[in-house]
């Protein structure tokens, strides 16, 4: 039986809740984040959050929240690409907001981009406040997924629209022998040897695996209560974006 995601946690046998070992996860490689994201995708992930982030176009969101924004990757390519009004990014993680507002500020879109501490779990604003919702690979890091899923749908404007980008297990050969393998060995060797840190990589591939994907993925949206709930495949299964409505 597959192992619940939530509760898969980055440190085995530490007193942490999965929450605060996730922050001190980020915390400690915030540094070298982004430059492992490009290289172990070899970039693709630039290609996903543009395809999800197009999805929301015909809505033409003023207001959006990034949910685990991290480094502020998609808030900035939203503010480029969307061009609402504005955007709020929150994270657990103090380590990646830094680094994701100096981003902000280079970028010249700190009247637009506001990133801040919060939690997908108390999502510290009123109901019906934004238009859109992204997260991008944070769903399977939240300690309860169906309570951060329905304070989404709290702060969501009826009609608005969550879109999350995660990760997903491919299930044709070859590429789903070629992925595990690559995901089992490659990438904690990436984490130990160029992050510093072989727990933080070696979690990366056991919580895709536990991960609901697909269709369990859609039924806990429906559960939620979100609606017109859709699921698609990326990069031969590698990834998934799922959409929903409130």
């Amino acid at each position: 039986m597959a192992k619940d995601v939530q509760k898969v946690v980055p440190f085995e046998g530490s007193k942490l809740s999965k929450k605060e070992q996730i922050a001190h996860m980020f915390d400690d490689i915030a540094g070298r984040y982004d430059f492992l994201n490009r290289f172990m995708s070899l970039g693709i992930d630039v290609g996903w959050r543009k395809k999800a982030l197009k999805l929301l176009e015909p809505l033409q969101p003023k207001v959006m929240l990034d949910v685990a924004t991290g480094t502020g990757d998609v808030a900035i390519m939203a503010a480029y690409r969307l061009r609402p009004e504005k955007i709020i990014g929150i994270d657990i993680s103090e380590g990646m907001l830094a680094l994701g507002r100096e981003k902000v500020a280079k970028a010249g879109l700190s009247d637009k981009i506001t990133l801040q501490a919060g939690d997908s779990e108390t999502i510290s604003f009123p109901d019906e406040t934004f238009d859109a919702i992204t997260v991008a690979f944070g769903v399977r890091n939240f300690e309860h997924l169906e309570k951060g899923l329905s304070e989404m749908r709290r702060v969501l404007k009826p009609g608005g629209k969550a879109v999350i980008l995660e990760f997903s297990n491919p299930v044709k050969t070859p590429v789903k022998q070629l992925y595990n393998f690559y995901f089992r060995y490659i990438t904690p060797w990436i984490g130990k040897w160029i992050a510093k840190n072989k727990a933080a990589y070696s979690y990366l591939p056991d919580s895709v695996k536990a991960f609901p994907q697909g269709q369990a993925m859609c039924d806990i949206l429906h559960k939620t209560g979100f609606q017109a709930v859709t699921c698609k495949t990326l990069s031969f299964g590698i990834c998934s974006i799922y959409s929903a409505t409130r």
